[in-house]
C-alpha cells in the first residue's frame, strides 16, 4: 500500500478500522434505512439494479452500496509491491480497495427471494442502497417472501434491522447457516485469526448480533446442502465462517451460481490467489475456492460476486497459473 510499509502494521490496521466503517464517528452502530427511506447516497446517481433471467426465473442485482478498506485486509499473502503493481495496472488505488454490496432478488413461483441482506451501515455510511434500489423497481420491503443469508458477517445482515430496531423486511422468513448462528450468534465468537484491531472485533460482534435481533424468534437454520425453496440450492463453502454457503440458481438449463465471499475482489482473488484476510480457516477457505471455481469452470457457469464490481455478473476461466474472471457483457 502507498506510505505504509510492513513495519507499520498497526497504523495499517487502525486505517482499517476507519476505513471499513465499523467504529463510526458516533460510537454507535447505524443499520438499514426505515422501510419507506432511502439512503442519502441512494438519490440520484447511476442505477443501483440490473435485470437478467435464469431460465423461467426472473433475477435482478440490488446494490446495497459500497465499503472497502486497505487492499492488505483482502490480499493478506500477498508481496506488498506485487500488491501495490496489480493495483496500478488495474487503475485502482493503492491505499483502498472498494467492495460492492450485490444482493440478488429472485422471483419465482410466485415469491419474491433476497439472497443476502446486505449490510445497512453497520460497515460505513455508503451502505443501506437496498431499499431505494427496490423502490426503484417498484417494490417495497413487505414485498419480500424470503431471505437467505450465506453467512452472518455484518455486510450480509445488517440490512434485517430498521433503525427503530424492528424487522426491515417484515413480512420475509429468513434463513442462515446453523453453523453460523451457533458461532456468532447463540455464543461469544473468538474473532482473533481477524487481521483488525480488538476495537474492530468487538464492533464487528456486535453490528451481527444487533442486526439479527429482530429475526431471531422465527429463524430458519440450514445446513449448507440444503435445497431452501424449488429451484434454490445451498452448497457448502466452509472456511470464511464456519457455516457459509454459496447459492445455486437452477431453472431449466440455467444456472446461476452466487460465490458469497469466497473472493472479495476479482483483481486480487481471482485473478490472483492471494488469500482473503478475514477467512476465520484459511486452508479450509482455500479449499472451498478451489473446489467452488473449478465446478465453475468446467461448467461454465453464470457467477454473481457478492463484493465484485457491480453487477457483478461474470464467469470462471480456468488457466494454466489458476483463475481468471470474465464478466458479462451489459445487456440492455
Amino acid at each position: 500500500m502507498s506510505g505504509i510499509t510492513l513495519n507499520r502494521r498497526k497504523i495499517m490496521l487502525t486505517a482499517a478500522s476507519a476505513a471499513a466503517g465499523l467504529i463510526l464517528p458516533t460510537g454507535g452502530m447505524a443499520f438499514a434505512q426505515t422501510a419507506s427511506g432511502a439512503s442519502p447516497l441512494a438519490q440520484g446517481g447511476n442505477v443501483g439494479h440490473y435485470r437478467f433471467r435464469v431460465g423461467d426465473i426472473s433475477a435482478t442485482v440490488l446494490s446495497d452500496g459500497l465499503i472497502g478498506g486497505p487492499p492488505r485486509i483482502y490480499a493478506s499473502n500477498a508481496p506488498e509491491t506485487e500488491l501495490e503493481e496489480v493495483l496500478r495496472q488495474a487503475f485502482l488505488p493503492t491505499d483502498r480497495l472498494t467492495l460492492n454490496l450485490n444482493t440478488l432478488l429472485i422471483e419465482a413461483n410466485g415469491r419474491r427471494i433476497l439472497l443476502e441482506a446486505g449490510a445497512g451501515q453497520t460497515m460505513g455510511p455508503q451502505g443501506g442502497r437496498i431499499f431505494a434500489n427496490l423502490a426503484a423497481i417498484g417494490l417495497r420491503p413487505e414485498d419480500i417472501d424470503v431471505v437467505v443469508i450465506s453467512h452472518t458477517h455484518p455486510d450480509h445482515v445488517g440490512n434485517l434491522r430498521t433503525t427503530d430496531g424492528g424487522k426491515a423486511f417484515p413480512r420475509a422468513v429468513v434463513f442462515a447457516p446453523r453453523a453460523d448462528w451457533d458461532f456468532f450468534v447463540r455464543n461469544d465468537p473468538d474473532l482473533s485469526y481477524m487481521p483488525v484491531p480488538e476495537d474492530f472485533r468487538r464492533n464487528f460482534a456486535a453490528a451481527i448480533r444487533q442486526s439479527v435481533e429482530p429475526v431471531t424468534n422465527g429463524i430458519e437454520l440450514y445446513e449448507a446442502g440444503e435445497e431452501i425453496v424449488t429451484g434454490l440450492t445451498t452448497l457448502p463453502a466452509l472456511g470464511h465462517t464456519p457455516g457459509m454457503a454459496n447459492f445455486l440458481v437452477q431453472s431449466g438449463n440455467d444456472q446461476l451460481l452466487l460465490t458469497a465471499d469466497l473472493a472479495y475482489h476479482p483483481i486480487v482473488n481471482v485473478d490472483r490467489s492471494w488469500l482473503p484476510g478475514p477467512d476465520r480457516d484459511k486452508d479450509t477457505a482455500l479449499a472451498s475456492r478451489r473446489r467452488i471455481f473449478d465446478m465453475a469452470a468446467a461448467d461454465r457457469l453464470l457467477v454473481l460476486g457478492f463484493h465484485y464490481p457491480f453487477p457483478g455478473l461474470g464467469r470462471m476461466l480456468k488457466t494454466d497459473t489458476g483463475y481468471a474472471w470474465v464478466p458479462v457483457n451489459w445487456e440492455f
